[in-house]
């Protein structure tokens, strides 16, 4: 096999397992040295140990090339294949095969690990028929937030992602209709809702782009109050579609645990219904946002849902599961989850929406 795509295969498969960020990026990083040498000179250098000495391959890498230009799948991808034909949670199997998209996901014009076209190949792989690319604003400088002339730059790229796909044998680009079997990706962005309600990019910017996922990164231990008023702010603001992971915990992983922020969940998750914006089911597994007793509560109020990712990586794509899981679990119907529905159903509730 191509010993490209198995390096990005094995990579993929460790994200989806959370593996280790620094064993990923060795795989990623191995891919990127090769992927501009010809299929045969890879296999010469791999055959005569030039690749072996090269920088950034390493012993097992090495390996996977070596095994890939002889023609066989690599012993270390067959394994992870196994591994990964096991599904990632238990339940959601009802729910599951009814997700076609994905709201909520970072590339490297961010904090995310890999670039839009990776993250839109995994997408596809996957099934799926759409993936909003929503990097951040420019308050989370943390997370190199894009800043209007970036984002503006981005929806070139996202437009490109688009024409690229469009494209068939004629070189004549599509309409922009999606047709059967065709994957699209949405432009989007997550916004911060910022200290006083306000979203964190231009209404000039957020008018160009097709998904607005708004969600609370900063002060995320204000009262009560404060926090409810940010919130409501965010939910009202008419470009708003999706309030994002909206209590903020974390309950496991590397960057530690973190508590639910406090806020008024009747009147934030009524606000969600009155303004058409879903609540979104964030997939993450040290995430699991919103809690059980708060998705009840969501749904108790009227709302919408939209099960996302999140994925900061190819391999993070698939952990959708895990908010299927939930969502069955906690009886959330599949038609009030927007990621159920079709590309021209989904578009049409944004569009009205802004």
């Amino acid at each position: 096999m191509d010993a490209v795509d198995a390096l990005n295969e094995i990579a993929f498969w460790l994200e989806r397992s959370a593996a280790a960020t620094f064993k990923v990026q060795a795989f990623r990083k191995a891919a990127g040295i090769i992927a501009d040498l010809a299929p045969d000179e890879v296999a010469e250098r791999a055959r005569d140990g030039r690749l072996k000495r090269t920088k950034g391959i390493g012993d097992t890498t090495f390996q996977v090339i070596l095994q890939a230009v002889d023609g066989a799948v690599p012993d270390y991808l067959e394994k992870l294949r196994q591994k990964g034909a096991e599904p990632l949670a238990a339940g959601g199997n009802g729910l599951r095969p009814l997700l076609r998209g994905d709201l909520h996901s970072h590339s490297n014009w961010s904090d995310g690990g890999s670039s839009i076209d990776l993250m839109a190949d995994a997408a596809r792989v996957l099934g799926r028929e759409y993936l909003a690319l929503t990097d951040h604003s420019p308050n989370l400088t943390i997370a190199n937030g894009l800043s209007a002339e970036r984002l503006g730059q981005q929806l070139e790229a996202v437009a490109a992602v688009n024409g690229i796909r469009a494209t068939g044998a004629s070189g004549n680009q599509d309409s922009g209709d999606q047709k059967s079997g065709e994957f699209r990706l949405l432009a989007g962005i997550e916004v911060d809702i910022l200290e006083n309600g306000e979203l964190d990019q231009s209404p000039e910017m957020l008018d160009r782009l097709d998904v607005v996922v708004a969600s609370v990164h900063s002060k995320l231990r204000s009262d009560r109050r404060t926090m409810t008023e940010r919130m409501l702010g965010g939910i009202r603001d008419p470009h708003t579609n999706v309030l994002g992971h909206c209590t903020g915990r974390l309950l496991q992983g590397s960057r530690g645990t973190r508590p639910e922020s406090e806020f008024d969940a009747e009147r934030v998750f009524a606000a969600c219904a009155d303004a058409g914006v879903a609540v979104e089911i964030n997939s993450r597994p040290e995430r699991q946002d919103p809690p059980d007793n708060l998705m009840q509560l969501a749904l108790d109020a009227g709302c919408l849902f939209s099960i996302d990712s999140d994925a900061h990586a190819p391999g993070q794509l698939d952990f959708l599961q895990y908010g299927a899981e939930r969502a069955e679990r906690n009886g959330v119907p599949a038609d009030r989850i927007i990621t159920t529905w079709p590309l021209d159903r989904l578009l049409e509730w944004l569009k009205a929406g802004n």
